[in-house]
């Protein structure tokens, strides 16, 4: 029988024993199999003897084949019978030998205790924000902006004219001077198609950088928008402005309420991850550490830049360790949340129903336009797996949030 021999949080060592005839009968099966494929000269094929064979191979080797297959079937047996739920085998100690139990101890790395905090006491900021007069207004001037009549001119550019430019490197830019920024507007006012100009960068947080852009501008181009009336409205749709007003209104206090939920689901699961007291396997946090890498790659493979020489860039700068220690704790982020939210479904009960799953993939199927079956295939088993789990913690948070209202 296994045994468990030492115990600490997620760290689990255990021992267990194969009898020495199944370690003989291992070692013959593997003689056999060696046999039927052995063409040695002075043989016939199937006739070669065991020391011959054990010559030719190596007794370690043959023992070492062994090793593997008996614990392919033993190891995964014993952290069942001794009801372990493992996130990674870290290391395995013994080695078979013939006429004796081949004894074996393994390091693991089980599933973690896991307790929360009391979220029932939770307190969350993130609420409706209002949605008044002047956001309808700036959503019907955004739409006009998007009906707008735009058409090249000769003259300098003015206030609510677009700008077209051309970068040093060729690329052309299509510059609002309603949304410009006040000195890249600045320099662009008063310009003609032919002028260069140089604009002042910032960096991804709005701060200034010493760096200049240095454009040439193409093209002028007037933006003539339609009339905020009745006509316009009917153009959206709408029997009348003060209807478009009203369902406008409606459609962003909608979205608020929408955007609203899942910042407080979003507050809630970081909160409920802070406060959970848990050993973090060390597997769990490689693997996720993984994933962010790879999310890197993607995003960076998008721009054309290969991961390896963006991290070389990085190095250069000495901003690499700063990057790899960020990418830990995102990992170990991901890994705390995860854990809470499995926690927290367990203790709520929390289930989702074939017909509340069947309904999920259709509703995604049709945003790709897709049958649910085309979706499926598509998507794939791992992927139908995450899109599961996605869909019940996102019911747990649910549930845990009408229960922290009530």
């Amino acid at each position: 029988m296994p045994e468990i021999v030492e115990r600490e949080g997620y760290r689990v060592k255990i021992r267990a024993e194969v009898p020495a005839e199944e370690v003989e009968g291992a070692y013959r099966l593997l003689l056999e199999a060696y046999r039927k494929r052995a063409r040695i000269p002075g043989f016939r094929p199937g006739r070669v003897p065991d020391r011959v064979l054990e010559a030719r191979i190596g007794r370690q080797a043959l023992l070492a084949e062994v090793r593997e297959e008996l614990l392919d079937r033993h190891l995964p047996e014993a952290i069942r019978e001794l009801g372990l739920d493992p996130v990674a085998v870290r290391r395995v100690e013994g080695e078979p030998a013939l006429g004796a139990p081949f004894v074996f101890e393994a390091e693991i790395e089980n599933y973690p205790e896991v307790e929360l905090p009391d979220w029932k006491g939770f307190e969350l900021e993130a609420g409706v924000p209002e949605v008044g007069e002047e956001a309808v207004e700036a959503a019907l001037a955004d739409l006009q902006r998007r009906y707008a009549e735009v058409e090249a001119v000769d003259r300098e550019a003015r206030e609510g004219d677009q700008v077209v430019a051309v970068t040093e490197e060729g690329r052309e830019v299509v510059l609002d001077l309603d949304e410009a920024e006040g000195e890249v507007r600045a320099a662009l006012l008063g310009k003609r198609a032919g002028d260069e100009v140089e604009l002042p960068l910032v960096d991804e947080e709005g701060r200034p950088l010493e760096k200049t852009a240095r454009l040439r501008i193409k093209e002028v181009r007037e933006v003539r928008r339609p009339e905020l009336d009745d006509e316009f409205a009917k153009t959206l749709g709408y029997q009348d402005l003060a209807e478009a007003r009203e369902k406008i209104g409606l459609e962003l206090r909608r979205r608020a309420e929408a955007q609203a939920r899942e910042a407080r689901k979003a507050e809630f699961l970081e909160r409920l991850a802070e406060g959970l007291k848990a050993e973090l396997p060390p597997a769990l946090v490689e693997a996720e550490e993984r994933a962010i890498w790879g999310e890197l790659a993607e995003d960076l493979a998008k721009k054309g830049i290969p991961l390896e020489d963006y991290l070389k860039g990085l190095e250069a700068e000495g901003k690499l360790e700063a990057l790899k220690a960020d990418v830990r704790r995102g990992a170990e982020r991901r890994v705390r949340r995860g854990l809470a939210l499995e926690k927290l479904t367990e203790e709520l009960g929390v289930k989702l129903e074939e017909d509340e799953w069947r309904a999920y993939l259709e509703e995604l199927a049709g945003r790709y336009g897709l049958k649910p079956k085309d979706f499926e295939r598509a998507v794939g088993e791992e992927g139908l797996r995450r899109l599961y789990l996605r869909r019940l913690h996102d019911k747990t948070l649910e549930t845990a949030l009408e229960r922290l209202a009530a």
